[in-house]
């Protein structure tokens, strides 16, 4: 016979509890603290590398406005920077030198052209010749006007003698004194100095019209005259090199005594009361600007605003000229030359997800970025859109609140997960 264990079984009482609330309590942190351990040591086994949370930048997603803009270096330059050239070939005089202050007016250089003051006194000779030949003129037509009249009265005067022989000789031939041939030869002589008459008065008439228009001819070549006189003195006048504006001497093309050719450059000007600013633009952003665009220049530790003014069509060591108009007065004391800072602003993007720009941008490429989850980096995939000089625009793959690794994640490899050390 099998003998079992029947005998050593002792029955227990089921009227009491077997735990007490503490024991309970003690056993359910024992057991959360087992699972949070089993879960950060599969966490950690789950990541392929740890790194010092020091050595990294960890930035948050947030919501606001970017401004996507592009900082570039610039130069104070003139708006106005006129070059003076000579109107005429010869031998200049510099009245002044490099650097000097001048006033608008101010005689700057002086041009000795034979050629242009010899014309001159050809036309002054002309001039005078025509003044005589106008007065010539004057007298002649009086002369000729007075010869006419003249003319007419004394036709006048025979026709009035020959009306009084007629009416003198009418009765006597009614009587039969005087023969009919006589009398008719008084009618003749009547009806001829009727035809003087009428023929000297239209004759006068005449000569006054012709002696009018060949005056008025005359009077038409001393006004052309004239006229070519002032064209001779204005290019003397302008062998006289006068300051166009207020300003300070530039440079100087030539110096004073050498023979200047015409339309040969001969010194500039810098006018200070209207500055500019001249930027090298990178050849990426000229499809983004335009005119009127706003810009932030920094003029040592003073900001002001401006507007994009100019752009050069042309492309140089990839490089576009661009220049900038101040909005309202310069700052004081800025030099011609001088060194600034600007932040062109080409887009503002209002109410997007951004952050902070960062290495994480170029190393990732822009697709993917280590977000943060519970201690781990978590290598994710992302779309990034426009950017600023602080701040780049998340697209997808973040939401806002999320932690980002923006700087020191290249040290990761790429990998999938890095704990990230406190």
């Amino acid at each position: 016979m099998i003998r079992d264990t029947s005998s050593q079984d002792t029955q227990l009482s089921t009227s009491g509890q077997r735990f007490t609330p503490k024991v309970r309590l003690a056993l359910a942190i024992a057991i959360v603290v087992l699972l949070l351990s089993a879960w950060a040591v599969k966490a950690w086994l789950g990541s392929s590398q740890s790194v010092n949370a020091a050595r990294l930048r960890i930035a948050e997603v947030t919501t606001g406005n970017l401004v996507r803009d592009a900082a570039v270096n610039g130069r104070v330059i003139a708006a106005v920077s006129p070059t003076l050239y000579a109107t005429a070939t010869g031998s200049v005089t510099l009245k002044t030198k490099a650097g000097d202050t001048v006033k608008k007016g101010q005689v700057l250089a002086v041009i000795e052209s034979l050629d242009v003051q010899e014309a001159l006194k050809r036309e002054q000779s002309a001039l005078e010749q025509l003044e005589a030949d106008v007065a010539r003129q004057h007298i002649l037509a009086k002369k000729q006007k007075l010869n006419a009249q003249r003319d007419a009265e004394q036709a006048e005067i025979e026709l009035i003698s020959a009306k009084l022989a007629v009416e003198r000789i009418e009765p006597a031939f009614k009587e039969g004194v005087i023969a009919k041939v006589d009398y008719l030869k008084a009618k003749d002589t009547l009806s001829s100095a009727q035809i003087r008459s009428q023929h000297a008065n239209q004759t006068s008439a005449l000569e006054g019209e012709d002696v009018g228009f060949a005056l008025q001819t005359r009077q038409s070549l001393l006004q052309r005259q004239r006229i070519a006189l002032a064209n001779a003195q204005r290019r003397v006048d302008e062998l006289s090199l006068r300051a166009p504006v207020d300003g300070f001497v530039g440079t100087l093309a030539v110096s004073s005594g050498t023979v200047v050719l015409t339309n040969g450059a001969v010194m500039t000007l810098v006018d200070l009361s209207q500055l500019e600013v001249e930027v090298e633009v990178p050849e990426g952003y000229v499809a983004d600007l335009g005119l009127g665009m706003p810009a932030e220049i920094t003029v040592g530790a003073t900001k002001v605003m401006g507007k994009l003014s100019g752009l050069s069509p042309e492309v140089i060591k990839s490089m576009v000229l661009a220049r900038l108009r101040f909005d309202g007065e310069p700052p004081a004391g800025m030099r011609q030359s001088q060194r600034v800072s600007v932040r062109l602003l080409m887009e503002e993007k209002r109410n997007v997800l951004m952050l902070p720009r960062g290495p994480f941008v170029e190393s990732e490429g822009g697709h993917f970025a280590y977000r943060m989850e519970d201690g781990v980096a978590v290598r994710t995939p992302v779309s990034l859109g426009a950017s600023s000089l602080t701040a780049i625009q998340v697209l997808s793959g973040l939401q806002a609140g999320d932690k980002v690794v923006v700087s020191g994640s290249d040290v990761f490899a790429n990998a999938p997960r890095v704990s990230v050390n406190p």
